[in-house]
C-alpha cells in the first residue's frame, strides 16, 4: 500500500474523483432545485418537478464526468461503485477509501457552493433524500437496493475488460443506468443510490432523517451486484493470492499517463 500512495497518478486519481463529483453534484441537483424557481410571465407560479429533466441531468452528467476523467481515476463518482469493484478485486483497498473520501467531500463542497446560489429559496432541502408518503423504511431500502443493483451491474459489465463485444460507449450506457435508476426512485426515496451525493445534502441541510438507509441500501445493492457478477454470471479465474495483491497493491495493469505508450487507445476502465 505504501508504494500505491507514493505514485502521482494515485493522487492524480483521487483529485480526478474529487473535481468530477464536485462539477456531477453542482450540474444533477442543481437541475433538480431549479424547478422551485417561479416562471415569470403573465403571472408568477410554481412548476411542478420534472422526473425526467432531473433523471437525464443526473445520467447526462455521469457519463460526461466518466468520459472526462474515466482514464485517469475510472470515474466512480459513488461509493457504492468503488465498493463493487473493490469486491470484484479493481481496485486496492487504499485507493477505495481515498475514493470515498474525495467523493464525499466532492458532494458536500458542491452541495454548500448551490446553497449559496440558491438562498433565495423557501425550505430549501437542497436535494436531500427523503421517504415519500406513504414508503416506510423496509420499502425505501428495498427501492435503494434495486436501483443501485442495477447500477453496480452495469458499471460491471461494460467496463469489463475481458469483453471484446462492447462496441457502444461505456460512459452513456453507465449514464443511461443512473437516468433508469432516477426514473424509478425518485417517487418513492428521491433516489439516492449514491451515498455520497446523500451525505453532501445531508450535511449541508443538517438533516440525517432516515439517512442510513441511503448507506445501507447502496452498499448492499453494490455488493451484491459485484458478488453475483463475479461469482456467478462471469466468473474470474483469479485465485485468492491474486485477489490479495489487488486489495494490497491495485491493478498491475493501469493506464499510466507518463508511460511509454502515449499512442496506446485509452479506454474508460476502473483502476
Amino acid at each position: 500500500m505504501a508504494s500505491e500512495f507514493k505514485k502521482k497518478m494515485f493522487w492524480r486519481a483521487v483529485v480526478a474523483e474529487f473535481l468530477a463529483m464536485s462539477l456531477f453534484i453542482f450540474i444533477s441537483i442543481g437541475s433538480a432545485l431549479g424547478f422551485s424557481f417561479p416562471v415569470v410571465g403573465n403571472k408568477t407560479s410554481t412548476r411542478s418537478q420534472d422526473n425526467v429533466k432531473v433523471s437525464l441531468a443526473f445520467g447526462l452528467s455521469i457519463a460526461t464526468m466518466a468520459q472526462s476523467v474515466g482514464h485517469i481515476s475510472g470515474a466512480h463518482l459513488n461509493p457504492a461503485v468503488t465498493l463493487g469493484l473493490l469486491l470484484s478485486c479493481q481496485i486496492s483497498i487504499l485507493k477505495a477509501i481515498m475514493y470515498i473520501i474525495a467523493q464525499c467531500l466532492g458532494a458536500v463542497v458542491a452541495t454548500a457552493i448551490l446553497s449559496g446560489v440558491t438562498s433565495s429559496l423557501p425550505n430549501n432541502l437542497l436535494g436531500l433524500n427523503s421517504l415519500s408518503e406513504g414508503i416506510n423504511a423496509g420499502q425505501g431500502l428495498g427501492i435503494e437496493i434495486i436501483a443501485t443493483f442495477q447500477l453496480v451491474l452495469c458499471v460491471l459489465a461494460t467496463t469489463d475488460r475481458r469483453r471484446n463485444d462492447v462496441s457502444g460507449s461505456a460512459p452513456l450506457a453507465i449514464g443511461l443506468s443512473v437516468a433508469l435508476g432516477h426514473l424509478l426512485a425518485i417517487d418513492y426515496t428521491g433516489c439516492g443510490i449514491n451515498p455520497a451525493r446523500s451525505f453532501g445534502s445531508a450535511l449541508i441541510a443538517n438533516n440525517f432523517e432516515n439517512h442510513w438507509i441511503f448507506w445501507v441500501g447502496p452498499i448492499i445493492g453494490g455488493a451484491s451486484a459485484a458478488l453475483i457478477y463475479d461469482f456467478i454470471l462471469a466468473p474470474r479465474s483469479s485465485d485468492l493470492t491474486d485477489r490479495m495483491k489487488v486489495w494490497t497493491s491495485g491493478q498491475v495493469e493501469e493506464y499510466d499517463l507518463e508511460g511509454d505508450d502515449m499512442n496506446s487507445r485509452v479506454e474508460m476502465k476502473p483502476k
